[in-house]
């Protein structure tokens, strides 16, 4: 973003992207940007902003994938709620999210295990318990079903219940709705597939009778032939 100079993003964007760039901004609370030793937010944006409008002029439609993560040391669970805001005002469904891991020989993993900033030597708050983990990684995943009473635990927790219920602006509803997911479709599929293997069951079992009632035949034609046989040679006799 400190070059004037578009040709590199331009030339990448033609040339170099099939559709997708991953990008990663990691987060987007500038408190936790600042333990990450990334810029503030506003430079992704404006790269965002940059990058949408070379790919208009190019004609080309391509998307950015946002690399996120949870839990890294600094990161509460108001700033986990901020990035939540932040991914519903943008339209985005991350697939993927990656829980802070410590590493070896990181700036990071001395915070997490130190609970100290060493550039500064101010402490830190560093989320250890894998309760509170699991809520801040559920709220960047937040319109997953199954993370539905994690998230409602956080919210409610942090104080923003502003954000449940069925205002466009809240996260999650007050309640779970049973069935959401469910598609029409394919409880048709099930009950076609049912009839289906009924219809073939019903098939199979009257094949047997089938094959009964040919052997039938065949044993009676048989006994006629033998009897017929019989009255014969009474008559040589």
């Amino acid at each position: 973003m400190y070059d004037k100079d578009d040709t590199f993003l331009r030339d990448l964007c033609k040339y170099h992207i099939s559709g997708q760039l991953k990008v990663a901004p990691e987060h987007i609370s500038n408190n936790v940007l600042g333990y990450l030793g990334k810029p503030d937010i506003s430079v992704y944006n404006a790269f965002c902003d940059k990058y949408a409008k070379i790919n208009k002029e190019l004609g080309l439609k391509q998307y950015l994938v946002p690399y996120l993560m949870s839990s890294h040391p600094g990161s509460t669970l108001d700033d986990a709620i901020a990035l939540a805001e932040y991914l519903r005002d943008h339209h985005l469904s991350p697939e993927q999210v990656q829980d802070f891991y410590p590493t070896p020989s990181t700036i990071s993993t001395t915070m997490y295990y130190t609970e100290i900033d060493p550039r500064d030597m101010k402490p830190v708050y560093v989320c250890k318990n894998p309760h509170e983990k699991a809520m801040q990684r559920a709220l960047i995943q937040y319109k997953r079903p199954e993370n539905y009473d994690l998230v409602k635990e956080a919210l409610i927790k942090a104080g923003r219940e502003d954000l449940i219920g069925f205002d466009e602006n809240c996260l999650i509803p007050p309640r779970k709705i049973k069935g959401k997911d469910f598609k029409k479709s394919d409880s048709k599929k099930q009950a076609t597939n049912g009839k289906t293997n009924d219809s073939k069951k019903n098939t199979k079992n009257s094949n047997p009778s089938n094959k009964n009632n040919k052997s039938a035949r065949v044993n009676n034609s048989g006994k006629q032939s033998r009897s017929n046989e019989r009255t014969k040679n009474r008559h040589r006799r």
